[in-house]
């Protein structure tokens, strides 16, 4: 006599016939970042991105569509039609070219092209940069050109 049965509606008390061979599976989870209240109208629909964990360091190109986040060292040209953060502590070597470009680490190369850069407080950008806007926090370095506030014709 049982005194439950499990969920597959064995009953507790008897041995199992043969014991199973246990299987991985493998899920692929797509997480969506809970942006802060003031945030929330400037995130797209499309919440996919792609993060380079901190104590990583790859050396390639990373070239599509969706957002790149960068807390380890990338060595390499990033051009993503998205958003890029580099995080505080991670380093990027290569020129970018993204929608928004937000600078918490360093980056020795040039930013092209961007709709709206900003240069958090921890932030260092060894290159040149063009973009629609800049936006600089007390603290951030930088150490090249910049052009921003001017449409792709050159003119206001």
């Amino acid at each position: 006599m049982a005194l439950w049965k499990d969920q597959y509606g064995r009953e507790q008390n008897t041995p199992d016939p043969a014991p199973e061979k246990a299987v991985a599976t493998v899920a692929s989870v797509e997480t969506a970042r809970t942006p802060a209240p003031a945030a929330r109208s400037a995130v797209a629909a499309d919440n996919k991105e792609s993060v380079l964990a901190a104590g990583l360091t790859i050396e390639g190109k990373i070239e599509g569509s969706g957002n790149v986040r960068v807390a380890g060292n990338f060595k390499g040209d990033v051009h993503v039609q998205g958003n890029l953060t580099i995080e505080q502590g991670a380093k990027i070597t290569g020129s970018v070219r993204a929608n928004t470009v937000v600078v918490g680490g360093e980056l020795e190369g040039n930013i092209d092209a961007a709709t709206r850069v900003e240069l958090l407080q921890t932030g260092v950008l060894n290159g040149d940069l063009k973009a629609g806007s800049l936006t600089v926090a007390a603290g951030s370095r930088m150490r090249g050109r910049a052009e921003f506030g001017w449409d792709e014709k050159g003119g206001k």
